[in-house]
């Protein structure tokens, strides 16, 4: 299902037990291809020594590579880490220009081989996580905003993934859990 290719950091991220899992979060990496999201994923950023990484990252052919085992607690969504795990799928998203106002169309398609290894590692999550329930988007549980690169006086999303090209209904109904917003979040 997917290669363990552990992060150098990884043994530094505090633990949990997997019955407080309660969340998937999906994300894009808005890069153009896994080696350089395994690059973003290594830079320590935080004064443990560790870094921002989701657990599992899926590529448009469908393999799945996890960077960080889900008893640990990675850092890929401010204020819901401890209690979910996060799934990047390989996409451009909005790739170089993340912040440009001009640039934060997002469009493109998430391929049928990558969607069904999402599912195929949902399926999986679920008999691992017994109180695994919800699903969200990034773009879902992080509302901030933040100055454009362009023109500081405009505002745009901090996190705008998965997007608008992410097949939602699909991936809801397969599953078989609840698509959450961060307003209906305890």
């Amino acid at each position: 299902m997917f290669i363990a290719q552990a992060l150098p950091y990884a043994n530094r991220l505090d633990r949990r037990a997997v019955d407080e899992i309660r969340l998937l979060v999906i994300h894009c990496t808005e890069l153009p291809d896994l080696a350089m999201a395994r690059e973003y994923g290594e830079q320590v950023v935080h004064p443990s020594g560790t870094g921002n990484s989701g657990h599992y990252y899926i590529d448009r052919d469908g393999s799945c590579v996890e960077y960080v085992p889900i008893e640990a607690i990675s850092h890929h969504t401010r204020g819901w880490n401890p209690q979910s795990v996060g799934i990047e799928l390989v996409n451009t998203g909005r790739y170089p220009d993340w912040l440009d106002s001009r640039r934060q169309q997002m469009s493109e398609p998430y391929p049928p081989a990558q969607i069904a290894a999402l599912l195929a590692l949902i399926a999986d999550l679920r008999q691992r996580c017994p109180m695994l329930t919800d699903i969200a988007g990034h773009e879902d549980l992080d509302l901030n905003e933040v100055p454009a690169s362009d023109d500081a006086a405009l505002k745009v999303r901090r996190k705008r993934d998965p997007g608008p090209m992410f097949p939602w209904t699909e991936v809801v109904a397969a599953s078989g859990l609840r698509r959450r917003m961060a307003a209906e979040m305890p």
